[in-house]
């Protein structure tokens, strides 16, 4: 008896040890959670973990948390230091804010007012860069905050400052850090593109205008053949900026159904794609020469025309959701040729984010999928849709990180565990 005391003993033990390893590697986990900004550390929107679900329960992967009181907005998060950010309308105010590993909000704090007309709500989400943060509301105010406390350090109006207007559904960019300088795009009669000090907010250096107003697209920058570039869309074209000079590099035109263009560029070997509602898609190839860059068109198609939900390059292959011309479906091409290798219903016209070979999609009516990249068909593995209770369309894009699924709707924020 006393034997058989002993032995169970020892095996609660084991068990609590085993638990306290297993929760202990969590908690390391969810401190290491880097996705500091709008589709993360590299702007790819590809996260690099391991060790993921293949297969999700049929009622989907577990809840963990659900915070609400964010305010509503189609901003996304960023992660980084153990904590969570994100912004939404709190009233007649655009608010970010800071929340714990549990979803405990930490900090809210104001930058300006909020927008209420069209789609009210915000759009950008909140950059992260050491123990600084950095975040644009859609009227432009630009303010840099104390990552921990959410301490105001600086700020400043965009739209004021380089005598700009604002566009039809409101400024949507996500901050980009380079350096020491803060990227921002105004557009208007001063300038397309420009760089502020981080530390200060003074303007570095102020990129040509292209007589064209902002476009609601985030910045990416690149090194190509020892230029480095800054590449966006404006409100009719795309542009590429010298990073380290302001010089307006090229601007080709690029008009879209009710100027919406939204897409993030997607830049690889050299060669820079986009694809936007109604214009559909097309790629450029990057010629540099003397410290001077130029583009010339490669492909164009008509089969893809996103609307704001992004895309990927995945093994050579571009994954994303059209609106109008095959109608809300997603559809693959060919990274090389822009031939159309599928187009399928799926959960419907959304957004999506990569991690661990899968594709996690997320349509703007709740529904979410784990998909695999497949180029033959569109190869669905689970799904399962969000809690009813956020207002509006689903499209903040989705993110993947610390072994967690982010959904962001209206005012919720939920986290799922896909470890």
């Amino acid at each position: 008896m006393f034997m058989l005391q002993a032995i169970m003993r020892k095996c609660i033990f084991i068990i609590l040890v085993g638990g306290l390893v297993v929760t202990t590697a969590a908690y390391a986990a969810e401190q290491k959670a880097f996705w500091p900004q709008f589709h993360g550390p590299n702007r790819d929107n590809i996260s690099t973990e391991k060790g993921l679900l293949k297969k999700w329960p049929e009622e989907g992967p577990e809840l963990l948390w659900r915070s609400q009181g964010l305010g509503h907005g189609y901003s996304t998060v960023s992660i980084a230091a153990g904590m969570i950010y994100t912004a939404g309308n709190i009233e007649k105010e655009t608010v970010v804010t800071a929340l714990n590993m549990d979803g405990k909000v930490l900090w809210q704090v104001e930058n300006g007012k909020s927008w209420t007309r069209d789609l009210p709500g915000t759009r950008g989400t909140p950059t992260i860069d050491g123990d600084r943060l950095y975040h644009e509301s859609p009227l432009g105010e630009v303010v840099c905050l104390k990552a921990k406390t959410g301490k105001k350090i600086w700020g400043l109006n965009i739209l004021d400052k380089f005598k700009s207007k604002n566009i039809t559904w409101a400024l949507s960019e996500s901050l980009l850090v380079d350096g020491d300088n803060l990227i921002c795009c105004p557009g208007g009669p001063q300038s397309c593109m420009v760089a502020l000090n981080k530390n200060t907010g003074a303007v570095v250096w102020k990129a040509d205008s292209t007589g064209e107003r902002a476009g609601y697209a985030t910045p990416i920058v690149v090194e190509y053949k020892g230029l480095r570039i800054i590449i966006t869309l404006t409100l009719k074209g795309m542009i590429g900026v010298n990073a380290d000079t302001g010089e307006l590099l090229w601007h080709v035109k690029h008009v879209s159904y009710a100027d919406e263009n939204v897409f993030t560029p997607i830049f690889h070997n050299g060669q820079v794609f986009i694809s936007t509602i109604k214009a559909g898609s097309v790629k450029w190839k990057i010629n540099v020469k003397d410290g001077k860059a130029s583009v010339e068109e490669l492909w164009r198609s008509n089969q893809l025309d996103n609307h704001h939900g992004g895309g990927l390059l995945i093994d050579g292959y571009i994954y994303s959701s059209s609106c109008i011309y095959n109608g809300p479906k997603w559809i693959c091409l060919d990274w090389e040729t822009g031939e159309k290798k599928y187009v399928e219903k799926g959960i419907g016209k959304g957004s999506l984010t990569y991690a661990d070979g899968m594709l996690y999609m997320l349509s703007e009516n709740r529904a979410v999928g784990l998909v695999r990249p497949n180029p033959d068909r569109y190869e669905l593995i689970s799904s399962f849709e969000i809690p009813k209770g956020g207002k509006g369309n689903s499209w903040a894009h989705p993110v993947v990180c610390g072994g967690r699924f982010y959904i962001r709707h209206g005012d919720f924020l939920y986290a799922y565990n896909v470890r």
